[in-house]
């Protein structure tokens, strides 16, 4: 388990689960992170990029330089196994924050 890197933020958390999916642009990643917290995350190209450099110098993500034909090359991002690993490890952390928090709903709901 990969746990000295966390709590990861919410924007890298996101980026993160993202990129998990499948090999994807900057664009992309900007546009599931809009859909997947209803409008709520929008993520500037600043604070993406930010991010996405972050991740590369960790080791976390790689990038694939795709359609070299085309003037403005695109760049995907794809998760790498130590990221894929500090992603696992941040979604077991708020997996077990889940559960504490239900148990003590619970009992106060009891109570």
């Amino acid at each position: 388990m990969d746990d000295k890197n966390l709590p990861l933020t919410e924007t890298t958390f996101l980026i993160l689960v993202s990129i998990a999916k499948r090999p994807i642009h900057g664009y992309g990643i900007i546009n599931d992170v809009m859909a997947v917290t209803d409008g709520r995350v929008e993520l500037s190209a600043g604070t993406l990029y930010g991010a996405l450099k972050r991740m590369l110098e960790n080791g976390w993500i790689v990038r694939d330089e795709v359609d070299r034909k085309k003037p403005r090359e695109r760049i995907e991002y794809r998760i790498s196994r130590k990221g894929r690993s500090v992603l696992n490890a941040e979604i077991a952390r708020l997996e077990s924050i889940l559960q504490v928090s239900q148990d003590l709903a619970s009992v106060a709901r009891e109570g």
